[in-house]
């Protein structure tokens, strides 16, 4: 049995939401997108990755190529437009059938499994992360850094034949948990925080996500906020 949790705040600092998200059980598909480009520009893009995986995958694509199918409609949309401004978004997916689940991601917006002990599955698509990779600078050093939100991976920007969508596959045993969040959670929230708020078992994963909302508010609010969590009982 399935239980989640969903909202999304516009934040303290922004006056649109550029994020998006989308939370269904009955397809088994939980997506988080963050959009970029400024108002009109991230909201659409975020909206057509939405739009595109909801369809895809309804139709029986797999989740990576619905991801895939995003960007390009997305660059198909600019172009269209003939827009000076890119317009592009992350994009954390999940899909869960007969309890198995997958999640594919692009860019910066993460994924966290938590099985007794909160872990970070996904891994960014960030200058930052690179610089991490490298051994240039620690994980507390990327927290402050002034590029720590610039990406090197987006759906609408990156060209298609350069696209990596990471994938992972796994079992969703009763207990365990996947969160999918903006960075506007993590710019925020640490991951210990994170963790002792999902080790709260009394709470129900709304009220886990709403608790996540509040803690990002309080530490700042500096960008818009989203965050699904998704729990096997």
């Amino acid at each position: 049995m399935i239980e989640f949790g969903h909202s999304t705040h516009v934040g303290l600092r922004r006056e649109h939401n550029e994020d998006t998200y989308y939370a269904d059980a009955d397809l088994g598909l939980w997506l988080v997108a963050d959009g970029m480009g400024g108002h009109e520009h991230g909201e659409v893009a975020s909206a057509l990755a939405r739009d595109t995986l909801i369809q895809e995958v309804g139709n029986g694509a797999p989740l990576a190529r619905a991801v895939q199918r995003a960007d390009a409609e997305i660059i198909q949309h600019s172009n269209r437009k003939s827009e000076a401004l890119p317009m592009g978004t992350t994009i954390v997916a999940l899909r869960v059938v007969n309890g198995d689940y997958e999640v594919c991601w692009v860019g910066d917006s993460r994924v966290y499994l938590w099985d007794k002990t909160l872990k970070q599955i996904s891994q960014d698509h960030s200058y930052v992360q690179e610089l991490i990779q490298q051994g240039a600078i620690t994980h507390e050093q990327a927290r402050t850094h002034p590029h720590r939100n610039v990406v090197t991976q987006a759906l609408g920007v990156t060209d298609p034949q350069s696209l990596r969508v990471e994938t992972l596959r796994g079992t969703l045993a009763p207990g365990m948990q996947i969160l999918l969040c903006s960075d506007g959670l993590t710019e925020e929230v640490d991951d210990t925080q994170i963790a002792a708020v999902l080790g709260r078992s009394e709470l129900s994963p709304q009220e886990c996500v709403d608790h996540l909302i509040l803690a990002a508010l309080d530490g700042g609010g500096s960008d818009n906020i989203t965050v699904i969590l998704v729990r096997s009982r």
